[in-house]
């Protein structure tokens, strides 16, 4: 496998933006479908749920593998709904580059700004492709300050449509100097000289590009003071490295739905996206050394993997997606878990097309496979070697912030529903479940109503439990408000033996959304190692059952500060059980608070209803920040709390004659209002 002929690409958008569409047409052109799937007609290759073609969203990432120009590219098209926001977290933590598309009509969007934002995090290469440009309204200028002001990114045209909206029929090559328009299912392109009347802006525009490229380029630089031509080749080689080094961002636009624009978008993606030995080497933590590590992508290496998807197949069981960065991973060995220490046998490998698939014997540095075999992987698990345990940063996933109960038909169905949900929380880290110990109720959480609305129908449907929903409730979270100093003791007799334990802890309050944390600050040399593991994973365990209500606690500063041992009467058990009184009392005693979630709103109305829309939000407890004109509607930017947001889809839709969506994703915690 030649590593500078490969591209591990993805395509984020806001939903409703094309991503879908646009990666039919990227597959068609290069060959892998012979016909186009459409979204709309519930055809398309990479939506293959049920629920997707129903829906018309993108509910999983879907990877598939195609060729274009002598490289393979491997794509992830990734969900554009908020609720899906793992799908697409867990997805830009694998890719070397990605396609970020945009609307012509609606520009920037509040999803677009999340996902780029998660892309920045990971620091992912990107290409914008500003789609529907036949749409009215359209404007591939606006768009691209947009970016500018709402992202901060610095996009730079590759080529321009000609006309927009109505009268949109093809685009402009910058740097070829020619105009392509697409004939019949957009397969044939016509290229043709650049016509007189668009030539001047051609013109500006490539000057324009040529400007921002030398600003790096001193080879750029000098030929354009020398008053030369500068060559295709060459702006095409700078511009790569500029895509690279994050200093800009080549933008092109089309319209996917009428076939105009993907062959050049395609060439983007070869040109300008990096293969997987042009990223910095990946970051891990060696667990013998203690220390953090590069790892070069390289074949030669020791084989290194990141799970970063599980998916259920009822004949197969679990297929762990994995991006290999280092070494080999043959079919029909073993390979090691390092996250859960524990060795895994390969029994497939296989190369992914949507939901079809083909057998591979390996699966090189650099590449993405499905791994059939692996038990006990979960998302986010690095696969390895024993002889050289390294672990890859975890991925970062959001709290599930909303809740129903869910109940089987027959107990018969209640074994079979455990399983059900053990499998689909293996394979979406953002859904939880467990059982209320008071009333033995089974209750699962997500990120929101839609969230859960489609794992329930997968519950119903694909796994044939019949089981009976709640209404959705909060999901709150617990918290102190003050710091506070706990002397605990514990004694019990078991078995004729005293266990006896004696500790101080200290708790106090931690900023928002930090997270909770645990410490040890006190030097003991001669208590055993296994009392001190039974004190943290008693603090560990502690946190997830709450102070008062039982909800998980957020946002608690835990520090054992003082510690007595007795070789005699001391056991881990002892440990562990003081441990866990003097967490609860310190806690009741620092101010507990109820904390509930906070959601940052975004609704898109019609200008005719926008003061109908703000008032429904101020109604609700509500805070408007501001809204934004754009060509044919108001954007509206708010925050509100979920408790207020049930049910807000209906109420929107009947003052706004269902002309308004909105989207709303978790924002932060803040104490209830009663």
């Amino acid at each position: 496998m030649d590593l500078r002929k490969t591209r591990n690409i993805g395509i984020m958008a806001h939903i409703d933006a094309g991503k879908t569409t646009t990666t039919e047409r990227i597959l068609f052109y290069s060959g892998k479908t012979y016909r186009i799937g459409e979204v709309d007609d519930g055809e398309a290759t990479m939506d293959w749920m049920d629920q997707e073609q129903e829906r018309g969203i993108t509910i999983t990432s879907a990877a598939t593998t195609t060729f274009w120009r002598e490289h393979q590219i491997n794509i992830i098209d990734t969900p554009g709904h908020v609720d899906f926001t793992a799908e697409v977290e867990r997805s830009l933590r694998v890719l070397d580059g990605a396609i970020a598309v945009f609307s012509a009509v609606d520009g920037v969007e509040p999803q677009s700004e999340t996902v780029w934002h998660q892309a920045d995090r990971y620091n992912v290469p990107r290409i914008a492709y500003v789609n529907k440009m036949d749409r009215l309204g359209a404007d591939f200028d606006a768009v691209l300050e947009d970016m500018r002001q709402k992202l901060g990114a610095k996009p730079i045209a590759i080529n321009y449509p000609i006309g927009q909206g109505n009268s949109f029929e093809g685009i402009v090559d910058i740097i070829a100097g020619e105009e392509l328009r697409f004939e019949g299912d957009g397969a044939q392109i016509e290229r043709s000289p650049i016509a007189p009347e668009r030539a001047e802006d051609a013109a500006s525009r490539r000057e324009a590009l040529i400007d921002a490229l030398s600003e790096g380029s001193d080879e750029i630089t000098s030929l354009y003071l020398e008053g030369k031509e500068v060559p295709a080749d060459l702006i095409r080689r700078e511009l790569r490295k500029a895509c690279i080094d994050h200093r800009l961002v080549p933008a092109c636009c089309g319209s996917s739905r009428h076939n105009i624009g993907v062959q050049p978008l395609i060439d983007g993606i070869v040109d300008y996206l990096p293969a997987p030995d042009e990223v910095p080497p990946i970051k891990a933590f060696h667990l013998k050394k203690e220390e953090d590590v590069e790892v070069p992508c390289s074949a030669k290496g020791y084989p290194l993997g990141l799970v970063f998807k599980v998916q259920y197949d009822r004949e197969a069981g679990p297929l762990c997606y994995v991006r290999m960065y280092s070494g080999v991973a043959k079919n029909a060995s073993v390979i090691y878990n390092v996250s859960k220490k524990k060795r895994e046998r390969i029994t497939r490998l296989l190369r992914m097309h949507a939901n079809k698939s083909e057998p591979l014997d390996e699966v090189e540095a650099g590449d993405i496979a499905v791994i059939v075999g692996m038990k006990l992987a979960q998302t986010g698990d690095t696969i390895g070697t024993e002889g050289w345990p390294v672990l890859l940063e975890k991925m970062h996933f959001p709290e599930p912030v909303i809740t129903v109960a869910i109940e089987p038909k027959t107990l018969s169905d209640r074994e079979k529903l455990a399983e059900t949900l053990e499998i689909l929380s293996k394979e979406d880290p953002t859904f939880t479940h467990k059982e209320n110990e008071e009333t033995g109720q089974l209750v699962i959480s997500g990120m929101g109503e839609l969230h859960l609305d489609v794992l329930v129908t997968r519950i119903i449907r694909e796994f044939k439990i019949q089981a009976k929903i709640g209404n959705p409730q909060v999901s709150y979270r617990e918290s102190i408000s003050k710091a506070v100093e706990k002397s605990q003791k514990f004694e019990k007799v078991i078995a004729s033996k005293v266990n006896a334990a004696s500790l101080k802890l200290r708790v106090e309050p931690l900023p928002r959304g930090t997270g909770n944390r645990y410490t040890k600050a006190v030097r003991a040399p001669l208590v055993p190692n296994e009392i001190f593991e039974s004190v943290e994973h008693a603090i560990n365990g502690a946190f997830a059952g709450g102070i008062q209500f039982g909800y998980p606690a957020v946002d608690i500063g835990v520090t054992l500060i003082g510690i007595e041992y007795d070789e005699l009467t001391a056991s881990p058990f002892a440990y562990e059980a003081c441990a866990n009184m003097a967490y609860d009392a310190a806690c009741r005693d620092a101010g507990p608070v109820l904390l509930e979630p906070i959601m940052k709103v975004d609704i898109v109305v019609p200008k005719e209803f926008l003061g109908e829309a703000m008032s429904l939000v101020s109604q609700r407890g509500g805070i408007i920040h501001g809204s934004e004109t754009k060509a044919t509607s108001e954007s509206i930017d708010a925050e509100a709390p979920l408790e207020a947001m049930f049910g807000f889809t209906t109420s929107l839709r009947s003052v706004t004659q269902g002309r308004a969506s909105f989207s709303m994703e978790f924002s932060h915690f803040e104490p209830k209002k009663n």
